[in-house]
C-alpha cells in the first residue's frame, strides 16, 4: 500500500486526488491510500507561509511521497516550481520524505477538468442533457484565462436548473464529483503542464523500485 499526502493552495484544489491516484495506477501502483492535507485545525498562524504548510502536513500526514500543488495562474510554471523548492528547503531534515513531487496546473486545476462533456454532464446532475457545452480545444486549455470561471458555468449550464434552484446549485461539491467520475485522464497528455507531472510521477516510481 502506497500512501501521498496533497498539500494544496485551497479547499477546490482536493479535486487533483482523483488525477494523482489515476497516475499513480498508470504507473503501476494498484494500492494506493491518498490523502488530503486539512490544515484548518493545525493552529497554523493567520497567514501561513508554505513552509509552514508543508511541515505541519508532513507531520499530521505522513506518507511515501508529498504531492504539492500550486496553481501557476499568472505565474512561469517554473517560478511556481522554484517557490516550492525554496519552501522544502526549510523543511527540518527529519521531517522531509524522499519522494517530494510539484503539482503546477497552467492557470489552474480547473482546466485539467476541463475536457469530458459526458462527465461534465453527469457531474451536473442531467448526463441526459442533449445541450452542447462548448468546452475550450483540449490543446487550448493552458490558454484559458479563468478555467475555474468556464467549469463552474459549464456545469451550471449542464444541470438545467433556472432560477432559485440554479443559486442553490452546490458548484464547489459538483467539480470534486467530476473529478471522481472522470475514468481516463490521458487525453491530458496532450498538455505540457501535465506531461511534466505525468513524467515525475514515473521517474519516483522507477527509480524507487515499485
Amino acid at each position: 500500500m502506497l500512501t501521498y499526502t496533497l498539500v494544496t493552495d485551497g479547499r477546490s484544489d482536493a479535486a487533483l486526488l482523483p488525477i494523482l491516484t489515476w497516475l499513480l495506477h498508470e504507473h503501476g501502483i494498484t494500492e494506493v491510500q491518498a490523502q488530503w492535507a486539512d490544515l484548518q485545525r493545525a493552529g497554523l498562524p493567520r497567514h501561513p507561509s508554505l513552509t509552514d504548510r508543508l511541515r505541519a502536513a508532513l507531520e499530521l500526514y505522513p506518507c511515501d511521497i508529498l504531492f504539492i500543488h500550486r496553481d501557476a495562474e499568472r505565474e512561469l510554471r517554473q517560478q511556481r516550481i522554484a517557490e516550492i523548492e525554496h519552501a522544502l528547503a526549510d523543511i527540518p531534515t527529519h521531517l522531509r520524505v524522499a519522494r517530494e513531487i510539484c503539482v503546477v496546473p497552467v492557470r489552474m486545476t480547473e482546466a485539467w477538468l476541463l475536457f469530458d462533456e459526458a462527465a461534465i454532464k453527469q457531474a451536473a446532475g442531467n448526463r441526459q442533457s442533449q445541450e452542447r457545452l462548448d468546452l475550450p480545444p483540449l490543446r487550448k486549455l493552458e490558454d484559458v484565462p479563468d478555467p475555474k470561471q468556464i467549469l463552474h458555468h459549464r456545469l451550471r449550464r449542464a444541470s438545467g436548473l433556472r432560477g432559485r434552484r440554479l443559486d442553490q446549485f452546490p458548484v464547489h461539491e459538483r467539480v470534486r464529483r467530476l473529478a471522481e467520475l472522470i475514468e481516463d485522464f490521458s487525453p491530458l497528455r496532450e498538455l505540457p503542464a501535465f506531461q511534466a507531472l505525468d513524467q515525475a510521477v514515473q521517474r519516483v516510481v522507477v527509480t524507487a523500485g515499485w
